[in-house]
Formats: structure tokens, sequence, C-alpha cells
């Protein structure tokens, strides 16, 4: 009995530990399986992270989509950080920039990193940026306040029935990261 009984707890460890190397198989290739979702569905709107080339489009006249600027702050980031203008309405393959306005709100040194998204996630790849903060860090002295332009065209070949896209940034304090390296 007491050797049944043995056996029987090596076999459901054996099954437990296959179990728990699964689910961390599973857990190390989530994000790859999650950059694969998304690029099939168009979900999750990344942005280029490095500028566009900026060439002559023939600017539609007779479309005029509507871009809204959307910020936000991580919990960790003490800064003051917003889109000058709200929304505007553009004609796709004309040239525009609006600015946004971040400030450090501590009296030391901070290294912050912006994050782009674009929605509807599919116009991502027709909204091309040349000049944006979010390309590179930024360095903040204390207290200090910058405006930073993002220049952007909406591609001409953006499909018909998207008629708003959102671009939202997101704010990290990445001082301690940064000091690390």
């Amino acid at each position: 009995m007491n050797n049944e009984l043995e056996r029987k707890h090596t076999k459901l460890v054996r099954k437990l530990f296959f179990v728990v190397i699964a689910m961390f198989g599973f857990g190390f290739a989530l994000v790859p399986i999650y950059d694969v979702f998304c690029d099939i569905t168009g979900l999750n709107g990344k942005t280029a992270q490095v500028a566009a080339v900026e060439t002559k489009y023939e600017i539609d006249t007779t479309r005029e989509i509507t871009v809204e600027f959307v910020t936000s702050l991580n919990e960790s980031a003490p800064m003051l950080f917003f889109a000058e203008t709200k929304k505007i309405k553009v004609h796709p393959g004309q040239y525009y920039t609006v600015n946004f306005y971040a400030e450090n709100k501590t009296n030391k040194p901070m290294i912050a990193r912006a994050i782009p998204s674009i929605t509807p996630g599919p116009a991502a790849n027709f909204f091309k940026k040349t000049e944006c903060f979010c390309f590179t860090e930024q360095r903040f002295e204390p207290n200090q306040g910058k405006t930073m332009p993002v220049r952007f065209v909406v591609d001409t070949d953006l499909p018909a029935k998207y008629k708003t896209i959102t671009l939202a940034y997101t704010f990290f304090d990445n001082s301690t990261i940064s000091v690390k390296q």
C-alpha cells in the first residue's frame, strides 16, 4: 500500500512539474504571441519609433480626418503633461505640427520617455511622424517645462472608413533606469 501511494505521489509531482514548465514556457512566449495577434487584428496601434522621411503628397482636400491628442502619465512620473491642441481636422497628405507641453514637477533632474499609440490600430500604418519628442528620451532639469512639437501627416492611402484617429502618449519617468545603464 505504501509503495503504491509513493508511486502515485511521484506521478503527481511529475505532472505538476511539467505543468509548471508549460506555464513558464507559455508566459515566456506570450509577448511574441501578443505581437503577432496585434499585427493580425490591427489592435495596439504602435507607431514607428523613428522619424518618417518628409515626402510630398498630393493633398486630398475632399477628405477631413479628425486627429485627437490624448496624454497620460505613468503613476511614477511626477510631471505635468498635456497637448496644447486637443483635436484638429486634417486633410490627408498635408503636414501639420502640434505642440505638447511637459514639466518636471520635482526639484531633481529627470529623464522621461513618451510612448505613443494610435487608435484605431490599423490607422497607425498611415500616420507618419517626421518629428516627435517620443523618438528619444527627454531630459528635464528641476522644475523645467518644455514645449515639444510633433510634425505629422496622414497618408492619403488611409482607408475612407477612418474618420477619427487618436494619437495617445504616456510619459514614463526613466530616471532610475537611465542612471543604471
